[in-house]
């Protein structure tokens, strides 16, 4: 049995106050990381993450920024490196979902969710990117979905720009490579999350061959395997974590 040691690096992971987010962030941690917990307007809730991993023996702190605006973006990382010198693992988790039939869908609607899934993903990794290069070292993955896959009714502008976060991944993959920086995606299912409140489980699990919904560590346990030298082979891909409903 291999274990992942992730210390002493350094790993920021966006949108980590909650979900996602706060499960890889705790996951990371527990492999040995000084974790950056990112956050726009849940601070409580960071606060609330990295106080768990401090008291599991971890490392860890919170970071406020809005990843949809570039100039924070580059001066919150900045301030990692001038502080860590290091920036070895990001993962481009922070999203935001407004479902609506695609005739129904208002302009701020497409505009926030691009902003947000698309050009925040972008700019983190621009900035990330430019410290890893240096490094010639350094892990990068994003959360995608199944839904930027296979497409679903009522979440069109969601799956677009999931779906472009798999093209950019795949791009960034070619060019970071050659630099000693590997970058993949996951494609999370039904997670059992603050966006999936109020949807049919029923109906949905009996969709699922494995007969029941994901949580948080599901996904995070991915995650940490492509942040670790267990995936040192691996570039480039979009791993799908849906208990085989898109099999």
């Amino acid at each position: 049995m291999m274990n992942i040691d992730l210390s002493p690096q350094v790993a920021l992971v966006t949108g980590a106050s909650r979900g996602i987010g706060s499960a890889t962030a705790k996951a990371l941690a527990k492999a040995g990381a000084h974790v950056i917990v990112n956050y726009r307007a849940n601070g409580g809730l960071a606060q609330e993450v990295v106080q768990s991993i401090l008291s599991s023996g971890s490392s860890a702190e919170a970071l406020q920024f809005d990843i949809s605006d570039e100039a924070a973006v580059g001066s919150s990382i900045a301030d990692i490196m001038a502080r860590h010198g290091r920036l070895d693992i990001l993962v481009n988790n922070a999203g935001i979902s407004k479902d609506a039939l695609f005739l129904r869908v208002k302009p701020e609607m497409l505009n926030d969710m691009i902003d947000v899934n698309i050009k925040g993903s972008f700019f983190c990794t621009f900035h990330a990117a430019r410290y890893m290069i240096k490094q010639k070292s350094g892990r990068i993955v994003t959360v995608s979905s199944i839904v930027g896959m296979g497409g679903n009714a009522g979440q069109t502008v969601y799956a677009t720009t999931k779906a472009g976060l798999i093209g950019m991944t795949k791009s960034f993959s070619k060019e970071l490579g050659p630099r000693g920086v590997r970058v993949n995606a996951v494609a999370p299912g039904f997670v059992e999350t603050d966006m999936t409140e109020g949807i049919d489980r029923g109906a949905i699990i009996k969709e699922i061959p494995l007969r029941k919904t994901a949580n948080p560590d599901d996904i995070a346990g991915v995650i940490l395997f492509l942040c670790s030298d267990l995936s040192s082979y691996i570039t480039g891909q979009v791993i799908v974590v849906d208990g085989g409903m898109h099999a």
